[in-house]
């Protein structure tokens, strides 16, 4: 009961994020963006030859 009782005020806490969860978001973003470098860069490439080649036909 107390590891339930811990875990709801664990999530109703209103306290701001600290610096240490701002540096982990950040560094968990800059490891997917690394993992997925390839991905990304295939994506925006189709992304962008779309847009030109639709803003040719305009």
């Amino acid at each position: 009961m107390d590891c339930l009782k811990g875990m709801r005020e664990f999530f109703t806490e209103e306290e701001g994020m600290g610096t240490v969860e701002i540096i982990l978001i950040i560094v968990v973003l800059v490891s997917l963006v690394i993992l997925f470098k390839s991905q990304i860069t295939q994506v925006a490439n189709t992304i962008f030859k779309k847009i030109t080649t639709q803003s040719n036909k305009v």
